[in-house]
């Protein structure tokens, strides 16, 4: 024999869709607290029906009670079906529809009654209460069933009690009218229910399209996969909300930002302090990948919006980019040096040869030593006033390329600079940036001439570099200090923009400044000021501190 198969268990298959299970829930909700507020409704209005129907019974209880003649008939006329008390008992019984009237004398003996027959006879309920003076109200069964009752004293003309008078209210008229609510009551919850059923469903739907019809399920996952996305990504996320507060940083993005968690719920220029930064992240600056510095970092950023009036803007570090960049550039400088250096020298060697061929022995003498003689002329006479070695060996270097380009490099002759500087390479990339702008600049231009000017005074240093070049139109002067901001066609490995806002920076990280006006003869003029680039005189130089780890990457950079 076949195995008996299991039972199958029943099972409740809840949707999985969000917009379905919101709407079965909020419509769960809506019928609970109609329930329930119905359930509420209903308890308290059966005992306010049986309360107003004591208290009518009571009213006319004491209505009846209140007329004097009843209470003359009970003491002068026996109880009978045909007496005076009957018949204006009967009277206000059949006015007021109550149940019954019943008016019964200080033995508890009924005077009236609906049923003629129990006239005479001794009341069913214990009357001690009325007969002592109180006024009763209770729901209570007699010879008539379940009714409301009322019972009031009887008084006489001096205020002796000598009976007491019940009335009664049929308990199945109250209960009738407690029925009859019913039917409407349901009809206002049920109306109610509908009210809420469809305004679930709207509710529903706009759920429904802000999470794009997923279940709990999707969402759940989706959530956790933007976590491991946003913690995984080598760039740098910001997500803002409409009014440009933060709401979201991933690890990346502090990094670069140098901000923490603490900036989350911040406006950007809060977090991040005024500039460029949160100029490009806001959105006030608009484009694709817009460069900006941000501490020690080149940053190209990009910036969504999004439909909620937020935005998400990705950064990504460009420093290492811009550091091969520019190594790149000193490279090819450097070969097109020595290319130059070596057609020259070919040239001179040449020339020495035909001397010699031709035996013009003196004449060969004179040419090379006045070949040497510039050279080293050249070197002396930036040793002698650059006595910082790496100073003096870029403006040497400088000299040769600018040789080559047809541009005149001099020092001025007010130069003169110790060999006391706290951070040479932090000058040495203010430098050799101004120099390269210089050289750009007048290339190519008829007496083109670029002239040095280093000065020490105190612990200050001030740099003046001067060309013969276009200049700079005053309109420009501030601008050409902004990161991304450049007239130069942009390379194929890097991007422009980014040198002088760095000049600038290590300046300003020394407490002194960057400027450009125009020069004495036309051109333009940059200068810097370094209130702290030296030792002090009577001390040995100190240790080089190291300067912005990414100035030592872009000192090639031209940002004019």
């Amino acid at each position: 024999m076949s195995p008996t198969p299991p039972a199958r268990r029943l099972r409740l298959h809840l949707p999985r869709r969000m917009f379905a299970q919101v709407l079965l829930m909020q419509v769960a909700i809506a019928a609970g607290v109609a329930v329930l507020a119905t359930g509420l409704f209903l308890a308290p209005l059966s005992d306010q029906l049986d309360d107003q129907a004591m208290r009518r019974a009571l009213a006319i209880a004491q209505t009846t009670a209140a007329q004097p003649q009843i209470a003359e008939d009970l003491t002068d006329t026996p109880a009978t079906a045909g007496g005076p008390v009957q018949q204006e008992a009967e009277r206000i019984r059949t006015a007021t529809k109550a149940e019954y009237i019943v008016v019964m004398d200080r033995r508890g003996v009924r005077w009236s009654h609906p049923t003629p027959s129990e006239i005479g006879r001794l009341v069913s309920t214990d009357p001690g209460q009325a007969l002592a003076g109180h006024d009763v109200m209770q729901i209570d069964s007699g010879t008539l069933g379940r009714t409301a009752r009322g019972k009031v004293p009887l008084r006489d003309g001096d205020g002796k009690i000598v009976g007491a008078v019940s009335v009664g209210i049929a308990y199945d008229s109250v209960r009738a009218r407690l029925l009859h609510a019913i039917p409407g009551l349901f009809a206002y919850a049920g109306g109610a229910l509908a009210v809420g059923a469809l305004a679930a469903w709207l509710i529903s739907r706009r759920v429904q399209r802000q999470t794009r019809d997923l279940a709990f399920s999707d969402i759940s996952a989706l959530l956790a996969e933007r976590e491991a996305m946003l913690h995984g990504i080598r760039e740098g996320v910001v997500a803002l909300d409409r009014g440009g507060r933060i709401r979201l940083l991933n690890d990346e993005a502090r990094r670069l930002l140098g901000i923490g968690d603490e900036a989350v719920g911040r406006s950007l220029d809060e977090a991040l302090g005024e500039g460029r930064t949160a100029d490009v992240l806001a959105g006030r600056v608009t484009g694709t990948d817009l460069l900006t510095v941000r501490g020690q970092r080149v940053l190209v950023a990009n910036r969504m919006p999004t439909d909620d009036g937020g935005a998400v803007a990705t950064l990504r570090d460009r420093t290492e980019l811009e550091q091969l960049g520019r190594e790149l550039d000193s490279t090819r400088g450097l070969i097109d040096a020595l290319r130059a250096q070596d057609h020259e020298h070919a040239n001179r060697m040449h020339t020495v040869l035909g001397l010699l061929e031709l035996e013009m022995y003196d004449d060969a003498v004179e040419f090379v030593g006045e070949v040497v003689g510039d050279h080293r002329a050249t070197a002396e006479q930036v040793a002698e006033k650059i006595q910082d070695p790496l100073l003096a060996a870029l403006l040497v270097g400088k000299a040769t390329v600018a040789a080559e380009r047809g541009v005149a490099l001099s020092l001025a002759d007010r130069t003169g600079l110790p060999d006391r500087l706290i951070d040479p390479r932090g000058l040495v990339t203010i430098v050799g940036n101004l120099v390269d702008n210089a050289l750009d600049a007048t290339a190519g231009t008829p007496h083109a001439r670029v002239e040095v000017e280093l000065q020490a005074e105190g612990r200050t240093a001030t740099l003046r570099v001067r060309d013969t070049g276009p200049g700079i139109p005053e309109e420009q002067r501030e601008l050409i200090f902004t990161e991304g901001w450049s007239t130069k066609q942009r390379p194929a490995h890097r991007e422009r923009g980014i040198g002088l806002p760095l000049v600038r920076r290590l300046a300003e990280r020394q407490g002194g400044s960057a400027a450009v006006g125009e020069a004495a003869g036309g051109g333009a003029e940059f200068t810097v000021v370094l209130p702290e680039a030296l030792a002090a005189a009577d001390l040995e130089p100190a240790l080089t501190v190291p300067s912005d780890p990414h100035a030592h990457t872009v000192a090639e950079e031209e940002s004019r």
